[in-house]
């Protein structure tokens, strides 16, 4: 199966940013990704926290839901809006939440960002808690592949990739693939994000997905990118350091086959809780 990660580097005005994802998106298509996956607030990233309020949308309407219903069925795509924020019963917090539409254009899952980010240092500060409520519980989703094979694809989000447990919850779910469209600062992503995303795929024996957010956007913020794609064995099979692309690889289900039998380490797990 192809699937493609679109590295973005959003700027303050949803309908711009929904165009250059639109762009994207027919690239990956005529590419021949199955899959493709926007990254981290793909939408919007604004000047303040706080912008996300007024761009917000109730679960299963809005302009930003129905944009991603309508690529994923007109380019007859799998699609995973990066994210985007919903609204919540606080009026002054959003969950940061991924959604996953089939290519007849239906929602079928759903994730709200277990896990919020805060930075405290004395060159930057962020605390995503301020208007972001926490979601209460992970999700995967079931792919059929053009070619009849089903991939279990687990869901997460930017920050959640520094918890483990998440992962490996997935990994008892039977995952096959760990997508984790984020939007990482420079300084965090230039000291851990391929750490992380390696450790992730081989500690669970499955490929990772990784479209970013990467480069210097309107709002003065810079990003790190280096979306990528690694396989099981932790190899990285396709990477794109900065600016808008589409980031292609072809994912093998033999591959984590193979790599299982090699090392069966999930097999292997003592402390199971």
């Amino acid at each position: 199966m192809k699937v493609a990660a679109i590295q973005m580097v959003s700027g303050c005005d949803v309908p711009s940013n929904l165009q250059v994802a639109a762009e994207l998106l027919e690239e990956a298509a005529r590419q021949g990704a199955e899959l493709a996956v926007l990254p981290e607030f793909f939408c919007l990233m604004g000047h303040q926290d706080t912008d996300k309020l007024a761009v917000q949308e109730a679960f299963g309407q809005g302009p930003v839901q129905q944009f991603l219903a309508d690529r994923a069925r007109s380019l007859g795509l799998w699609l995973v809006g990066g994210t985007l924020p919903l609204a919540t019963p606080d009026p002054q917090r959003v969950h940061n939440t991924t959604l996953v539409f089939s290519p007849q254009g239906l929602c079928v899952a759903r994730y709200d960002k277990l896990h919020l980010f805060r930075l405290l240092d004395a060159a930057q500060s962020f605390d995503e808690t301020r208007v972001v409520l926490a979601g209460v519980e992970p999700a995967q989703f079931t792919l059929v592949a053009r070619n009849g094979q089903r991939w279990t694809v687990g869901l997460s989000i930017c920050y959640d990739l520094r918890f483990p447990e998440l992962y490996r919850w997935h990994a008892a779910q039977g995952a096959d693939l760990l997508l984790v469209p984020s939007a990482f600062t420079h300084a965090t992503g230039q000291a851990h994000w391929e750490l992380l995303l390696r450790a992730r795929a081989v500690e669970n024996l499955a490929y990772v997905l990784a479209p970013a957010q990467g480069g210097l956007h309107e709002n003065g913020r810079r990003t790190w990118g280096h979306s990528m794609v690694v396989d099981p064995w932790g190899e990285v099979m396709a990477v794109q350091a900065e600016g808008a692309a589409v980031v292609l690889a072809q994912l093998d289900q033999a591959r984590i086959t193979q790599v299982r039998a090699r090392l069966p380490a999930l097999a292997h797990r003592v402390l199971l809780t």
